[in-house]
């Protein structure tokens, strides 16, 4: 498996959905994810990281609250921002960075 690391890093957008299984506006971003997913296809790559499983990971980027939704490319962080999102806010934001 890939480090969480290396993808991140690489040339491709990365959106990446820190989670829990037993929240509920989480629950409600899983359809929204995998609609991104089906419209935007190789373009972006989607991580979904279990904070309750990846816990080192979450203390790493300071997750609080969830979910939290962070765009990379190339190492870098380009967005943050905690709590659901809406699909056509979702492909704004990629827009803006692909």
């Amino acid at each position: 498996m890939e480090k969480f690391s290396e993808i991140i890093n690489g040339g491709q957008l990365v959106l990446v959905d820190f989670f829990a299984t037993w929240c509920g506006p989480c629950k409600m971003m899983h359809p929204v994810l995998e609609q991104l997913k089906e419209e935007l296809g190789e373009s972006i790559r989607i991580l979904k990281i279990d904070v309750d499983k990846n816990e080192g990971l979450a203390q790493q980027y300071r997750i609080q609250s969830i979910p939290t939704l962070m765009l990379f490319k190339n190492g870098q962080q380009l967005f943050r921002q905690s709590g659901a999102m809406r699909l056509g806010d979702l492909k704004n934001l990629i827009a803006q960075h692909q």
